[in-house]
């Protein structure tokens, strides 16, 4: 696997490290957040927990205690946040959370964006095998030499990386199979995410052609870069889940990076990352307040360090490294981020 920009910054970032010579004492306004409590919480997807960490340690820079972040799936969020049982998280995507909204109106908000336009979805291919074979589409899977070059079982199927039973991308991956009618010609491999990808890139790596679902931010579009070694290919139309419908005009998306058409018909909504935080600990805490308003993350760093979990730095520790060492690399940006919060105290 390549070795990513990130981890390159965080080693030039250590060899550079310098201690200040003078201590400094704090006063009040460097800590607005002295003596009061943030309870945060995170999702259960892993590849968000850097993101959550970064938001922390800049907290703790202004004098917050950090409680958690505890780990919720999204209907026990969205519910404890609006209940003031949590005060934020950092993990809201919409237009996808948009069914959330009434949960929260009144009580809790969404402010500022970790990520614009960063939250994707949809499939890809060997860029060598779309050129070959002239594969723009899932439509393309239905012509036999298609399958054949993507069938690694000997099923007669082409071969697909999809998601887990229960995570919510394996439901509008069985609605797009049934939608396009693909059942006869594409084998949805459902075991651990993970290990299937892990599988896919051995193959590629060998030459042969694969074809996956993902979703941004994650560590395979580190690892298989789109435009270079991987395409994302379209859907032959916008078509999903009922109760999602009114989400099509976000599934189709411009400028997206590897796609073989522009704009690109991805057939999933795509979506900003955005905090959610409660209103009242809002009103209360006006540097938070501005945290969350100006603070946001490059996707391109958190597919990098999304990667590095998949390389086996994935505890908790190691999170809280890279967001440690995250911060030191833009501290220009963090320092502004902090000027604003505690101008705003």
């Amino acid at each position: 696997m390549k070795t990513s920009t990130f981890k390159k910054l965080l080693i030039a970032s250590a060899s550079a490290a310098v201690l200040a010579a003078t201590p400094i004492v704090a006063s009040a306004q460097d800590n607005p957040g002295e003596g009061t409590t943030v309870r945060m919480a995170q999702p259960t997807w892993d590849t968000a927990w850097f993101e959550t960490e970064v938001y922390k340690q800049v907290l703790e820079e202004l004098g917050y205690t950090v409680d958690g972040p505890t780990s919720l799936d999204n209907p026990l969020f969205y519910q404890a946040v609006a209940q003031g049982d949590v005060d934020l998280w950092v993990s809201g995507w919409f237009p996808l959370h948009n069914t959330y909204l009434p949960t929260i109106e009144g009580s809790a908000e969404v402010i500022g964006a970790v990520a614009e336009g960063g939250a994707l979805e949809g499939y890809l291919v060997s860029k060598a095998a779309a050129d070959e074979f002239g594969i723009t589409s899932l439509e393309d899977f239905k012509r036999d030499e298609v399958k054949e070059a993507f069938d690694r079982d000997g099923d007669g199927l082409a071969d697909m990386v999809a998601c887990p039973p229960g995570w919510g991308c394996e439901l509008n991956i069985e609605h797009h199979l049934d939608a396009y009618e693909l059942r006869d010609h594409v084998n949805p491999i459902k075991a651990s995410y993970s290990a299937s990808m892990a599988d896919a890139i051995a193959a590629h790596e060998a030459g042969e052609p694969i074809l996956f679902y993902t979703w941004t931010p994650n560590w395979t579009v580190d690892a298989l870069v789109p435009g270079e070694d991987v395409v994302w290919i379209e859907v032959p139309e916008v078509n999903l889940p009922e109760e999602i419908m009114d989400l099509a005009d976000a599934a189709t998306l411009e400028g997206v990076e590897g796609c073989v058409n522009d704009p690109c018909m991805l057939g999933f909504p795509a979506n900003d990352i955005q905090p959610v935080a409660n209103s009242a600990f809002l009103e209360e805490n006006p540097a938070v307040r501005a945290v969350l308003e100006g603070a946001s993350i490059p996707v391109t760093d958190i597919f990098a360090q999304n990667a590095l979990m998949n390389d086996g730095e994935g505890s908790a520790e190691d999170v809280s490294r890279h967001a440690a060492e995250w911060i030191e690399n833009n501290r220009e940006a963090v320092d502004a981020w902090l000027e604003e919060a505690r101008n705003a105290s």
